[in-house]
């Protein structure tokens, strides 16, 4: 296995508070929204207990990422806003700031293809 995909259980945990934090939602309120007990996130961010499978795809789907980018601590789009998130953003710009969005993305589009 690739070695930029290998987490051992502290790192897990380390993760998954990086990636839940970047997201603004408490560990209590992530557990229970995944319907497990209030402490549950906590255990796992500790590096006390790891997810099963399944529940480890209910919190990728929970917090919006892949289990690859999970995994993929080189992915810095992990921690991205989701193109979801971002759409629902800019639906409620003024015409003048929808167009200066377009015209700063234009331009970040230039710099990246030099």
């Amino acid at each position: 296995m690739n070695k930029k995909y290998q987490l051992t259980c502290k790192e897990f945990g380390l993760r998954l508070a990086k990636i839940r934090e970047s997201r603004s939602v408490s560990a209590r309120q992530m557990s229970l929204d995944i319907g497990q007990n209030k402490n549950y996130i906590n255990s796992i961010e500790s590096g006390k207990n790891y997810p099963s499978m399944v529940h480890f795809f209910d919190i990728c789907e929970y917090l919006h990422i892949t289990p690859q980018a999970f995994f993929d601590t080189g992915n810095e789009q992990t921690f991205s806003v989701t193109t979801e998130d971002f759409l629902h953003a800019i639906s409620h710009l003024s015409p003048q700031k929808y167009h200066h969005l377009y015209l700063l993305a234009c331009d970040l589009c230039e710099e990246d293809s030099e």
